[in-house]
C-alpha cells in the first residue's frame, strides 16, 4: 500500500532543508499548561478541541488509498465527538494532501506541526523517514500508512501492524504450507527499488536461508507497468511461486501476464499490491484464480461484529465510494490514536509527550479486525501476524480470508529490519 520510493535524489536533496528547518525549528516546551480538570495541554488541544493533522496523498499514486484512509478517519472523528468528544475535547482533523510529492509532504509537515497534537496519518514511508529526527525532537505522535521496518525505533513514529519483511515471511510460510512450494525450489521477488521494496526483500532472503530456497530477484521502478519481462525471466528461470512487493497495476499485470503465457504458479503480493477495481479488469479472472495478498489485519469484508459495522457506517457516509482495506487501515489508526488520547486523558496529560507516554501503555489493543496491536516496544511493530487473502469480486471489498492471523515461526524468531 504504501511505501514507494518516487524521486530518490528529491528526497535526498531534502536532507539540507531539513537539517536547516530542524535548526530553526522552535524548541517545545513539554511541562505544558494544565486547565479544566487538572489536565495538562499542550499544542493541538485547548479547552474544546484536540487537533489531528493528515498528511495524505488524494491526488498522486496513491489517491485511492489516501481517499479511503482519510474519510475512514473522518468517520472515527464525527462518531466519537457524537459520542461526546475524549477528554471532554472535540477531535479536529487537519488534511493536507502532498500527492506523493516529497517536497510538498516534508512542505506540509512545516506548516501542521506546530498546530497539531500529532499525526493520525502520513503517507509514505520515504517522506516519514525524511523528518523522523525532527518528530523525535517534537514529540507529536506519527502513525504512518507505511510499513517499513526502516521506520521502527522511534518512540513517536509508531508502525501498526507487521512490517514489509515480516509480511513477507508469513507470505512464504503460506506458499511453502499452502501451495506447493519447497525446499530447493527457485522463489522469484518482484520487487520497487526503495524502502518498501528493499524491506520486503530482506524478509525473502530470510525466508530462504531458513528454508533452503533461491530467490530470484527482478527489482522494478514505480513507472514500470508492464511486467513481460520479469514473467519472462523467472519462468525462464523456473520459479515456482513469485513473490511481489510493488503496486496494484504491476501486480495485475505479472498475474495477468503469467496467465497468458501457461506460466502457471501460485503470486502473492504485500498489502500494498492490490485493489479492488482490479477485478474488473482483464487481470481478474486470473487474479482470482492464482493471486494472494498478506495483510496485517482481516479485511473490510470480514465476519465480526466491527467490521459489518465500519461497511454500514461507511456505506452510509459514502454511498458512491467502494469499500477497500485503505478503510480498515485509516480506522485502525485513528482508533489507536484515540485509545492513547483516553489513556493519556486518564493520566491528566495531553501533552505530546504523555500521549506518547501513553501509547506506550497500550499492548493488546484490537479496533475489530482480528490483530491485537502492541506498542509497548518502538523498536518493534505492533504486530508480527498476517492474514492471507484472495480476491473474489463477490466478496465485500474484493477480498476473502484464506488463512486467519497468524506469524510463521520465522517471523516470531525475526528481528524486524535485521
Amino acid at each position: 500500500m504504501k511505501a514507494l520510493t518516487r524521486a530518490t535524489a528529491a528526497v535526498t536533496a531534502l536532507a539540507a532543508l531539513l537539517a536547516l528547518t530542524a535548526c530553526s525549528s522552535k524548541a517545545k516546551d513539554d511541562e505544558g499548561d494544565t486547565g479544566a480538570g487538572g489536565v495538562k495541554t499542550g499544542d493541538g488541544v485547548t479547552a474544546e478541541t484536540i487537533d489531528l493533522g493528515v498528511l495524505t496523498d488524494m491526488t498522486g499514486v496513491y489517491a485511492t488509498l489516501g481517499k479511503s484512509v482519510t474519510q475512514a478517519q473522518q468517520l472515527y472523528v464525527d462518531q466519537t465527538n457524537a459520542d461526546g468528544g475524549i477528554c471532554g475535547r472535540k477531535l479536529k482533523l487537519t488534511v493536507r494532501d502532498h500527492g506523493y510529492d516529497p517536497q510538498k509532504a516534508v512542505a506540509a509537515y512545516t506548516e501542521l506541526e506546530p498546530k497539531v497534537l500529532g499525526f493520525a496519518q502520513f503517507i509514505g514511508s520515504p517522506f516519514v523517514a525524511a523528518v523522523e529526527q525532527r518528530v523525535d525532537g517534537n514529540k507529536g505522535l506519527v502513525l504512518p500508512q507505511a510499513w517499513s521496518a526502516n521506520l521502527l525505533g522511534s518512540p513517536y513514529v509508531r508502525v501498526v501492524g507487521s512490517t514489509y519483511d515480516l509480511e513477507t515471511i508469513n507470505a512464504i510460510d503460506f506458499l511453502m504450507k499452502e501451495k506447493g512450494l519447497k525446499k530447493g525450489d527457485k522463489l522469484g521477488h518482484v520487487y520497487f527499488e526503495g524502502d518498501y521494496g528493499e524491506n520486503a526483500l530482506k524478509g525473502s532472503r530470510h525466508m530462504a536461508e531458513e528454508a533452503g530456497l533461491t530467490v530470484v530477484e527482478q527489482k522494478i521502478k514505480p513507472t514500470d507497468n508492464d511486467m513481460t519481462a520479469q514473467v519472462s525471466a523467472l519462468k525462464k528461470a523456473g520459479v515456482k511461486a513469485v513473490v511481489i512487493s510493488a503496486g496494484p497495476r504491476q501486480a495485475a499485470s505479472l498475474v495477468g501476464v503469467a496467465a497468458a503465457g501457461r506460466f502457471d504458479v501460485p503470486v502473492i503480493g504485500n498489502n500494498s499490491a492490490f485493489a479492488p477495481q482490479l477485478l474488473a479488469t482483464q487481470s481478474g479472472p486470473a487474479l482470482m484464480k492464482n493471486y494472494y495478498v498478506a495483510s496485517p489485519t482481516l479485511p473490510i469484508g470480514a465476519d465480526t461484529a466491527a467490521a459489518k459495522k465500519l461497511v454500514a457506517d461507511y456505506r452510509k457516509a459514502h454511498p458512491e465510494d467502494s469499500l477497500d482495506n485503505g478503510v480498515v487501515a485509516g480506522w485502525t489508526a485513528a482508533s489507536v490514536f484515540g485509545e492513547a488520547l483516553k489513556k493519556a486523558c486518564e493520566d491528566k496529560d495531553l501533552t505530546r509527550e504523555g500521549v506518547g507516554k501513553a501509547l506506550l501503555t497500550i499492548d493488546d489493543f484490537d479496533a475489530g479486525f482480528g490483530v491485537p496491536q502492541d506498542f509497548t516496544d518502538p523498536k518493534a511493530p505492533s504486530s508480527k501476524q498476517s492474514v492471507i487473502l484472495r480476491p473474489d469480486k463477490k466478496a465485500t471489498g474484493g477480498m476473502k480470508v484464506v488463512r486467519q492471523p497468524g506469524a510463521a515461526d520465522a517471523a516470531t524468531n525475526y528481528t524486524a529490519g535485521g
